[in-house]
């Protein structure tokens, strides 16, 4: 982890670190693209970011459809400054932030696996999973979808 990415996060994030688009919800966000990634050959070092990035700009916990594109503008702002990233990878590194809550499924394998890796997620508030909102097929798994859901409930 990018630890002077991480502080650098954490310092400006607007809400609860600990609530539902908190520090929590990165690490398993990491966790399950890390996951997928291992068996859908997905770029690693896109899905660390994503995990970090999606939700940093989030001004509230409730309906906020623009956090995704201000995401965008934080990264290319950060970029060169707080990490490095191809162009390659950086343009993947934004399709990902700037659709992960438009409902989306077709994208790049990379894109794909972090929108999956926050979709999984979802038990944290209470909704389970489903396997249509869903991209990779490891994702769509009855078993990864029932960790990710023991995962994000396991202090509900």
């Amino acid at each position: 982890m990018n630890k002077v990415l991480f502080y650098a996060v954490k310092t400006q994030f607007r809400l609860n670190l600990s609530g539902i688009h908190g520090v929590p919800h990165w690490a398993r966000v990491q966790y399950h693209g890390l996951k997928i990634a291992s068996q859908e050959n997905a770029r690693c070092d896109v899905i660390k970011l994503f995990a970090l990035l999606h939700d940093s700009q989030r001004l509230t916990d409730g309906f906020d459809p623009q956090h995704g594109l201000r995401a965008v503008e934080y990264a290319t702002v950060m970029r060169n400054q707080l990490f490095e990233i191809d162009n390659t990878g950086f343009d993947l590194l934004c399709e990902a932030l700037a659709g992960h809550s438009d409902g989306k499924t077709e994208a790049d394998v990379t894109v794909q696996t972090c929108w999956d890796a926050d979709r999984l997620d979802l038990g944290r508030i209470g909704v389970y999973p489903k396997t249509e909102l869903l991209c990779t097929a490891t994702a769509k798994s009855a078993l990864f979808i029932q960790r990710a859901w023991t995962l994000a409930n396991k202090k509900r």
